[in-house]
């Protein structure tokens, strides 16, 4: 079974069981504590919370999707058999058990027994569970335990696990969780270690695969840290598309599947090698130019902060494992061009940015060749003193481009050590000298500022979420500078902005402007402000209670919804005409508009 055919076999089951199939939401989270989308449950979370009603927006509450996720946590791990930058998740859903029938943990085991065996023909002998033991006051889930050997599982096939195996979430600091059950495949001795008790989770062996994680979310942890039981019961599960692939398809990591092998083929031919002979190079650059193109189809651009700086650590460090292969320069534009025509039938947004992806490529190279070789050579020389300092590290990150991930990479190839609380030390620092020259770019405009100045304020607020709805929620203020005559808005966003983008921004600003709506103003402690969707920047020099203030209109509805310093003027009918007078570049993937209000 291939990889498209297990996607579309999962959708079919479950679309055939009454739930409906939601489309993959982006790769940039609503969620702005967090940077990237990391499992299927993400965009439900308020759902799941029960804030929000699946009926009004999905049409019901048993729902079923493919997730394109993106984890960062495990980028020096890429190029063994099990970790991915990007992968997809295929997840089913319940959510409130008590309303339309809703299923819980009887339901969610029942249809992955019936999806494993009788749809994809796994072995039910060779299924083994994990569920939750108890820990911190929350009890063993002795349900699941009855569930599953009534359903053919039997006790010696079921462990028990803690907090750290066998309890999900929440993704950010505060959210949704609950305990799990992990389902494992048994792939046979000669994979194990040969210890009487190997079993899931064992760490000396690569036995026992994990292909699904049912979770029960009926808990929610606060920013206290304490569990408490939401309103209601909810399923989410999970399974990587990529490791299930592997598995049915009989090999020992999804590189050896159709989901790389196209992409693998491709630098066979560039490279004139074989894979056979540099597993770990290829698995690498292959996964990373997967994670790029999927990251520049939604507007994520190299830069030094956030998630510009994931894209950067990964064009970098693709390009220089190129160089170890002695790959020609255009190889990365080649092989990005090879995931957009494996998945734009799957993910048309990447078809359709495949100019953008190809131009970030191009860019970040020539950008990162005209410093690598010089870079080369201060590390060289700092490296003759046998240990690379904290302040010597970063002077590679500031001044030649070197993350500190490189600089590592570098060091362990020569055997010496690098200084990393002094790298973080010397970054910090940094940054705080950075954040103190561009207070006044973010947020507030002064005690003294004129009328005319907190209109014009107040209009950056409509712009950026303006933007965000013309563009996509990929933009991000990156600065702003408002005098009394005009204003200047810096935005994340890769290309010139059309004619009719700017007209778009243009009616829509003008619109909530004569829909006059109430500038509200609350104070809120901070994460509670981040998990209603307000935006916010600089998130590390927030204090506990932050000040929100929003556009909203008679309904109570916000049109944009900012942490922002002030001051604002009381309703948008103030501001007058909104026209954006110029659009340009401001720098590597930043945008600029000038603005006036008549």
């Amino acid at each position: 079974m291939t990889s498209h055919e297990l996607r579309k076999n999962f959708l079919d089951f479950f679309k055939n069981q009454g739930h409906k199939i939601v489309p993959s939401s982006s790769l940039i989270p609503e969620d702005p504590t967090v940077l990237f989308t990391t499992a299927g449950m993400q965009q439900f979370t308020r759902y799941l919370e029960g804030s929000a009603d699946p009926l009004k927006d999905f049409g019901g509450r048993h729902l079923a999707s493919c997730q394109k996720c993106f984890r960062t946590n495990d980028i020096d791990e890429v190029g063994d058999d099990t970790h991915h930058t990007l992968f997809e998740m295929l997840g089913n859903w319940s959510i409130g058990q008590d309303a339309e029938k809703g299923y819980f943990k009887e339901g969610a085991i029942r249809y992955a027994l019936d999806f494993f065996v009788e749809r994809l023909g796994l072995e039910k002998e060779k299924l083994w569970v994990t569920i939750f033991k108890g820990q911190e006051g929350i009890p063993e889930d002795k349900e699941c335990i009855v569930l599953w050997k009534n359903s053919g599982i039997p006790e010696e096939r079921i462990r028990k696990f803690g907090l750290k195996d066998n309890f999900w979430g929440p993704v950010s600091q505060t959210g949704p969780c609950g305990p799990c059950s992990e389902i494992f495949y048994d792939r046979g001795e000669k994979f194990g270690c040969g210890a009487a008790d190997c079993g899931p989770n064992c760490d000396g062996c690569k036995r026992f695969v994990e292909v699904w994680n049912l979770v029960f979310m009926e808990y929610f942890k606060d920013g206290e840290g304490n569990y408490r039981l939401l309103s209601q019961k909810n399923v989410d599960t999970g399974i990587g598309l990529e490791r299930l692939t592997a598995l049915l398809q009989g090999k020992d990591s999804a590189y050896e599947t159709d989901i790389f092998s196209e992409i693998i083929k491709e630098l066979e031919v560039i490279s004139s090698l074989q894979y056979s002979g540099h597993r770990r190079i290829f698995r690498i650059l292959a996964d990373h130019a997967r994670g790029i193109a999927f990251l520049a189809a939604e507007g994520v651009f190299p830069s030094n902060l956030d998630r510009g700086y994931i894209v950067r650590r990964l064009l970098r460090r693709a390009i220089r494992f190129g160089k170890m292969l002695e790959l020609p320069d255009d190889f990365l534009i080649s092989l990005v061009k090879r995931v957009v025509k494996q998945y734009s039938r799957i993910y048309p947004e990447l078809k359709s940015g495949e100019e953008e992806i190809v131009t970030v490529v191009q860019k970040e190279q020539e950008k990162f060749e005209e410093t690598l070789e010089r870079g080369i050579k201060q590390f060289d020389k700092v490296a003759a003193e046998g240990r690379i300092s904290g302040q010597e590290a970063f002077h590679l990150y500031d001044t030649y481009g070197f993350p500190l991930e490189l600089t590592e990479e570098l060091a362990k190839e020569r055997g010496i050590e690098v200084d990393k609380k002094g790298f973080t030390e010397a970054f910090e620092k940094h940054q705080d000298i950075s954040r103190a020259g561009a207070e006044k770019k973010f947020g507030g405009i002064g005690k003294e500022a004129t009328y005319e100045a907190t209109r014009l304020h107040t209009a950056t607020h409509l712009v950026h979420q303006a933007l965000r709805q013309v563009l996509g929620n990929h933009v991000q203020q990156m600065g702003s500078d408002i005098t009394s005559q005009r204003l200047r808005f810096d935005f994340s966003h890769s290309q010139k902005l059309t004619g009719e983008e700017i007209r778009e921004v243009e009616e829509l600003v003008n619109r909530k402007i004569q829909e006059d709506l109430k500038i509200e103003k609350e104070e809120l402690p901070y994460q509670q402000a981040l998990n209603s969707g307000t935006l916010a920047f600089f998130k590390d020099k927030y204090p506990q209670r932050v000040t929100v203030y929003s556009a909203v209109d008679s309904e109570g509805k916000a049109f944009s919804k900012e942490v922002c310093a002030g001051p604002h003027v009381g309703r948008t009918g103030e501001l007058g005409r909104f026209r954006i007078i110029k659009e340009e570049s401001a720098g590597a993937g930043i945008r600029r508009i000038r603005a006036v209000l008549k």
